[in-house]
């Protein structure tokens, strides 16, 4: 009775090992607010799910380094292999690597610079970034009434997103709604809140008047805000607006600092990623481009999303 007991408790233990997901994923870096939830939604949603491990990683911002962890991943054995981009012109190469050992793999959040040329057993899990700076720029408009002067705050040049955002911008300001909007200085502080700062104390120095900030991110914004706080100048004479609608940009929509953010599911993100990676996993068909859209917040609607980031 023992050895039958003993069995049949080690082909359950065989059969869920037998089932057991192993997914790597490599983060571009964890030291950055939107990133650090969009990394808790994988693992959040990966704990309610049976038998799936997931082994994270930290790029550190270095291609090179995210590149040998997929490597290193795929030497593991992984099941599925999940990456947040460091350099999204870098992912070709990436895509490579997984291809020839056939090890499925996942993009999310920054879309690949090979997007429409991915291989079978590989997705790519966002936003639709037409939508992002869009819906921020239309609504800076609106309350500008269409008319004055803007600075845009951009993030880093070699990711799609800060592209795209920007692309946004200038797609709604040259509409016949929003075209008395001049940008009168655009430049990059690297979706850094330190940065964002400097940039704003450098525009400020050289006597830059303007009445709105648009920022590629959140985090850009709350730095432009510290440094025009510091200036003296008041926040009821500039509209601030930015992207991904994070705790810390809701705490200052709350305090009246920022007007305009828009929520950047995170956490569905990064569950839509997770599922993207099983299924290919176990060789189903899964959608090349899997959207979770991007939606405006305000202060009038700003109680419905300060649970959510």
């Amino acid at each position: 009775m023992k050895k039958f007991i003993l069995g049949t408790a080690m082909a359950v233990m065989m059969s869920t090992a037998a089932h057991a997901e192993t997914i790597g994923v490599s983060m571009a870096l964890f030291d950055d607010n939107f990133l650090t939830v969009l990394r808790n939604g994988m693992q959040d949603y990966a704990k309610t799910l049976n038998g799936v491990e997931l082994q994270i990683e930290d790029a550190q911002n270095d291609v090179a380094k995210q590149q040998s962890q997929i490597q290193n991943f795929i030497a593991a054995g992984v099941d599925a292999i999940i990456v947040n981009p460091v350099d999204t012109d870098a992912t070709a190469a990436m895509s490579k690597i997984a291809a020839d050992a056939g090890v499925p793999l996942v993009y999310v959040n920054r879309e690949p610079v090979n997007i429409d040329s991915l291989p079978d057993n590989q997705a790519f899990v966002a936003s639709n970034e037409a939508e992002s700076g869009t819906l921020e720029t239309q609504e800076i408009c609106k309350m500008l009434g269409g008319k004055g002067k803007a600075v845009v705050m951009m993030g880093e040049l070699s990711n799609q997103a800060a592209r795209m955002r920007t692309k946004d911008v200038h797609d709604v300001l040259a509409t016949d709604q929003c075209k008395g909007i001049e940008i009168v200085e655009e430049q990059t502080a690297n979706w850094s809140r330190t940065q964002g700062a400097d940039l704003m104390t450098n525009w400020l120095s050289a006597g830059l008047e303007f009445d709105a900030v648009i920022a590629n991110n959140d985090e850009m914004a709350i730095g432009a805000i510290q440094a025009l706080k510091a200036a003296g100048r008041s926040m009821d004479s500039v509209v601030i607006g930015g992207v991904d609608a994070t705790q810390d940009a809701l705490a200052a929509m709350a305090a009246g600092d920022l007007d305009v953010t828009v929520f950047q599911n995170a956490a569905g993100q990064g569950q839509g990623s997770v599922d993207a990676a099983l299924k290919l996993a176990k060789g189903e068909k899964v959608e090349k481009k899997v959207y979770i859209p991007f939606e405006l917040v305000t202060k009038e609607n700003l109680d419905k999303y300060q649970t959510k980031n």
